[in-house]
């Protein structure tokens, strides 16, 4: 498997989040499409749906893409409290470790401070402001 990239279900505020994902983690989007982008007499958008993400990328290093959408009202509403799957994100160093978490954790909740793990790591757990769950670390030894 070359690469592996998740993707994250919002209520609408798709944008936003990764607007405040790319200042955490740098670079440009590599694709936006909206609902309205997709519009067609076989495919009709409601004028409240319209500006919404339908897919949004947002490059992680050299090979991997965080994407996301936002939900359709028709489709319901995605439980923000629920243990989603968790982001895990391995950094390049100890220091890029510290500041992604640190960004991600702006506004959110830490779960797990971001120290040294009795594996060997140096590792941290916290789930940001949008409710998404992130595992960030560093393993010296890869």
């Amino acid at each position: 498997m070359r690469t592996i990239n998740p993707w994250i279900n919002f209520n609408g505020n798709a944008e936003e989040a990764f607007t405040f994902y790319k200042s955490v983690f740098g670079g440009e989007f590599a694709k936006i499409i909206r609902f309205k982008d997709l519009a067609s007499a076989e495919f009709p958008v409601p004028e409240k749906e319209a500006n919404k993400i339908m897919t949004i990328a947002l490059p992680l290093g050299k090979h991997n893409m965080l994407i996301a959408n936002d939900i359709p009202e028709f489709m319901g509403r995605v439980n923000e409290n629920e243990n989603r799957s968790k982001i895990v994100l391995n950094a390049e160093t100890r220091e890029e470790a510290e500041n992604i978490f640190n960004g991600l954790s702006a506004g959110g909740e830490i779960e797990g401070p971001i120290g040294d793990s009795p594996w060997g790591t140096y590792a941290g757990m916290l789930r940001d402001k949008y409710g998404i769950e992130w595992i960030v670390e560093f393993d010296p030894n890869y």
